[in-house]
């Protein structure tokens, strides 16, 4: 290899390293922002069931199945791309996440759960054979979804707080 091409080797080896350096301090910066629990809190642990009762894995991608599956039953429309869309967006994939700062919040009715949805929605919008647990990632997606039904004619049209 000529002198020429082993420098721009060299050269091109320390900007890839530099820019993998960049890109992670630019995640590790970015991730408190989320808001949200780290992506674990939607995977099993040695105490949560690997399966829902339904069958579905017990994680983001079985809760959004299960959702859909009852869903269909329901006729309410939605896909699991749009779904899984809207659930990063508002939670990160956590079930348990709850916004104490927007205004929902500062009327008392914090958004909560996987989609963010405020209790007086959620008990609006409830599906039936669903728990009624708004922090229920089955329950809240599919109440979510039914709400966004109702007011965008599917959960694939919400791009943006809802």
């Amino acid at each position: 290899m000529s002198a020429a091409a082993q420098s721009r080797r060299a050269r091109t080896g320390r900007l890839v390293r530099k820019l993998a350096a960049i890109g992670t301090g630019a995640t590790v910066l970015a991730l408190p922002l989320v808001g949200a629990a780290s992506a674990s809190a939607a995977t099993p642990t040695a105490t949560t069931p690997s399966t829902t009762l339904a069958g579905y894995p017990n994680n983001l991608d079985g809760w959004i199945r299960e959702s859909l599956a009852i869903m269909a039953e329901k006729k309410i429309p939605g896909s699991y791309n749009g779904i899984y869309r809207n659930i990063i967006r508002e939670s990160s994939g956590n079930p348990k996440a709850i916004n104490l700062w927007d205004s929902n919040a500062a009327k008392g009715i914090p958004s909560k759960g996987l989609l963010q949805v405020i209790d007086p929605t959620f008990n609006s919008y409830h599906v039936a054979g669903t728990s009624f647990d708004i922090y229920d990632p089955v329950a809240n997606i599919t109440a979510a979804c039914n709400y966004a039904a109702a007011r965008y004619g599917s959960m694939d049209n919400v791009f943006g707080a809802y």
